[in-house]
């Protein structure tokens, strides 16, 4: 395992202006996720570190070694991609097997063998070593997949989307599995996703990408508390993080540039307004069993405005009524969409 770098690293494809002046770096045995929606640059990203594209300006570096000019062969990474890409004909222990079965290797077949048997475990599919890759359920086949990536101990290990075509309880139980994996393997991971769960979940560090620029790269909390602009405020956070116009707000204390004010769901506290004449209404009730999600309607003038808010079951509010909101830890923006600090 290694650290690796990408240090002002571009990419055009024709008129498409894919990465634009890109610098990341993940320390050895680190899990760093960039998220950002289709088109973002993630899986580019990815492609340049592996070597399957080669950068237009920029260096990349893998273990403290240039490998720009290097090809794909010589990085020593992995790639894990959103299908599984398994050898249908092969089991399972010939498919983890057989990274590890490369002339370069020239490893013996009782450490072929143990090898595979140490990550099967990790995997939890030692018991599935003799079935075929097509005798496998969706989740087994991805953790195969995995497996055959990590099995060789690359320096860097590349998974674009791995969990996106698996059905929402898979992809739970395998976020929980590969971050376990990660942490007991110290594997360096370049992980990239359109999901915030899998972001938030699985990162050390979330990198955020808005039309080929790293916008902001920080801790999970870090881009959750403290996003750098609107855009990356609205990347984390379901329902998403509530925007409303300064305006709205007149008795709100803001700093004298704020254009928008943003508030997370759980960072608001609602009441039943006092003659009825509040800040919005009631307009519909989620119920999630352990908590609300209550939908009000605020008017500004001609214009009407949604807030979510998460609220306790036992609030007593009903549809129609009126509310009052407090803001708890409200974030400030200017017209630019950048964050101020209050």
């Amino acid at each position: 395992m290694a650290e690796f770098r990408l240090d002002g690293v571009s990419k055009r494809f024709g008129a498409v202006q894919a990465l634009r002046d890109l610098t990341l770096h993940a320390a050895d045995g680190e899990f760093v996720v960039l998220l950002g929606p289709t088109g973002a640059g993630k899986t580019t990203t990815l492609r340049l570190l592996a070597g399957l594209e080669r950068a237009d300006t920029g260096h990349v570096t893998i273990g403290g070694a240039d490998v720009t000019s290097l090809s794909p062969a010589g990085r020593d990474v992995t790639f894990v991609f959103q299908q599984y890409s398994l050898y249908p004909h092969l089991t399972v222990r010939d498919n983890l097997a057989f990274p590890l079965r490369s002339p370069a290797r020239r490893w013996d077949a009782a450490r072929i063998d143990a090898k595979v048997r140490e990550v099967a475990a990790l995997l939890r599919i030692d018991d599935k070593l003799d079935n075929k890759a097509t005798r496998l359920s969706g989740g087994q086949m991805q953790r195969v997949a995995i497996g055959r990536a990590l099995v060789r101990a690359p320096q860097v290990a590349l998974m674009d989307e791995p969990l996106s075509s698996l059905d929402a309880k898979l992809r739970g139980e395998l976020r929980v599995e590969l971050k376990r994996i990660q942490r007991e393997l110290g594997t360096t991971i370049l992980y990239v996703t359109h999901d915030q769960t899998e972001a938030m979940t699985l990162a050390t560090r979330i990198g955020v990408l808005d039309q080929g620029r790293l916008v902001q790269v920080g801790t999970p909390r870090d881009i959750y508390e403290r996003p750098a602009s609107v855009y990356v405020a609205t990347r984390l956070g379901s329902p998403a993080i509530n925007l409303l116009p300064r305006a709205l707000l007149p008795r709100l204390a803001a700093p004298e540039a704020t254009a928008t004010i943003g508030a997370r769901t759980e960072h608001l506290r609602v009441r039943r307004a006092a003659g009825g004449a509040g800040i919005g209404r009631v307009r519909w009730i989620e119920h999630l069993g352990d908590a609300n999600h209550l939908h009000l309607r605020v008017a500004d003038g001609g214009d009407e405005h949604d807030l979510v808010i998460l609220t306790d079951p036992g609030a007593g509010l009903v549809v129609g009524d009126a509310v009052e909101v407090d803001f708890v830890a409200p974030l400030f923006f200017g017209a630019d969409g950048r964050r101020i600090e209050a």
